[in-house]
């Protein structure tokens, strides 16, 4: 079986405008579909830098709708919608996620409506293409399907306030990659995450100096600590574990913790393999998970 099943880790930071972690958005290519779940800042400056044409997506799905996990929708949108070697869209943007999505793009069609009426005068573009094509869900179960390729939602917990939010398991060709999503230590996280081949986690942490100050503790209550997601990891048994979406938290006076730091905190549950993921990792899904990355020049 050859590896035509690929993800990438497109943007692995949080709101900090960090130039090395661009905001949450994980690529899938599989086959001859290509996917992107969320959109955080620059996922289309990371495609660019994989040579993936932005206009070739096939469709985006959100996980939820904190603002680092949608404020690349506009760039992606409207620049794949571009006469150009790297957009070129010629069929309306496909989102699909729970709902709220509906609202959020209708919104964004507002927003940007002076944008395309200039483009269709200005630049002859088709407003056909500029459309928005919105698929909602409200409860687990498949939400895109295509020859090979199927990708199941699951509902998570993200914290009381924060719903809905879900994860992603993608099937293709009897391997598996799941994507958590923001969320706590859940159960329907170990559920769709049983035996996969690539289990991709978020995870928080900050250093105990901290762990008294009332916003930090917020932050960490609607996370998974690294010894939460080793227990997931345990339980899930993947062939690989990989960790994306890092909140590690500081302060003026405290650093954020370590790589190290965080590895230990996860080796206190889990001991098999785990990747702790950088912006434009990648992990090709054959008979056994490889790992690889593009340097990036910051």
């Amino acid at each position: 079986m050859t590896a035509d099943f690929r993800v990438t880790l497109l943007g692995t930071g949080v709101p900090i405008p960090r130039p090395d972690r661009f905001g949450p958005s994980t690529l899938i290519q599989a086959g001859d579909h290509t996917l992107l779940i969320d959109a955080g800042r620059g996922a289309t400056m990371r495609l660019f830098q994989l040579g993936v044409s932005i206009g070739k997506v096939d469709a985006l799905l959100l996980t939820h709708f904190h603002s680092d996990h949608t404020v690349g929708i506009p760039d992606l949108w409207l620049t794949d919608w571009l006469s150009s070697y790297f957009a070129n869209r010629r069929r309306p943007f496909n989102v699909i996620g729970p709902v709220g999505t509906a609202r959020l793009m209708h919104h964004l069609e507002a927003a940007y409506a002076q944008d395309i009426d200039i483009r269709i005068e200005d630049e002859k573009l088709v407003r056909e293409h500029a459309a928005i094509a919105v698929k909602e869900f409200t409860r687990d179960g498949i939400v895109y399907e295509a020859g090979d390729l199927r990708v199941i939602a699951f509902a998570v917990d993200h914290g009381k306030a924060i719903k809905p939010a879900y994860g992603y398991r993608i099937e293709y060709q009897s391997r598996v990659a799941v994507i958590s999503g923001d969320t706590r230590y859940n159960a329907n996280v170990v559920r769709y995450g049983a035996g996969a081949d690539l289990l991709v986690h978020e995870v928080a942490m900050a250093r105990h100096e901290l762990l008294d100050e009332v916003v930090i503790q917020r932050i960490l209550n609607h996370h998974t600590s690294p010894q939460e997601a080793g227990r997931v990891f345990t339980e899930t048994k993947p062939k690989l574990a990989a960790f994306t979406h890092l909140v590690l938290l500081a302060s003026e006076s405290v650093p954020a913790p370590s790589i190290d730091d965080l590895i230990a905190a996860t080796r206190e549950t889990y001991s098999g393999p785990l990747v702790v993921g950088e912006d434009l990792s990648n992990f090709e899904i054959g008979e056994t998970v490889s790992v690889g990355r593009l340097k990036l020049e910051v």
